[in-house]
């Protein structure tokens, strides 16, 4: 439903001031913060950032290793793969004359 009340300026500006003074309020009726509870609540606070720190860093050695043997795999697996070389010109003479050598020492 569409209110007809159109507020003025100086309404606005106390309804303003009201809401700030009611915020001060309820910050001032905070109780202080203990030094040891602070000191407590920031020793916590360092621990779980060790401990977030060395999993991270068990993580990260984790996926190296884990990168080290699949690189290892792929190394592997390419030597398998790879085409057999071909016999340079030596080997080829060497061949040839092992053969003509049996060849001779048959007749």
């Amino acid at each position: 439903m569409k209110s007809n009340h159109n507020p003025s300026l100086q309404d606005r500006q106390a309804a303003a001031a009201k809401s700030r003074q009611k915020a001060l309020d309820a910050l001032r009726a905070k109780p202080p913060v203990d030094e040891q509870v602070a000191a407590a609540r920031a020793e916590a606070q360092r621990k779980r950032d060790v401990a977030a720190a060395e999993k991270r860093a068990a993580k990260l050695a984790q996926q190296e290793a884990a990168a080290a043997v699949k690189a290892a795999e792929a190394a592997e697996a390419a030597k398998a793969k790879a085409p057999p070389t071909l016999p340079t010109a030596a080997e080829m003479k060497a061949a040839r004359d092992a053969r003509y050598a049996a060849r001779k020492n048959r007749k």
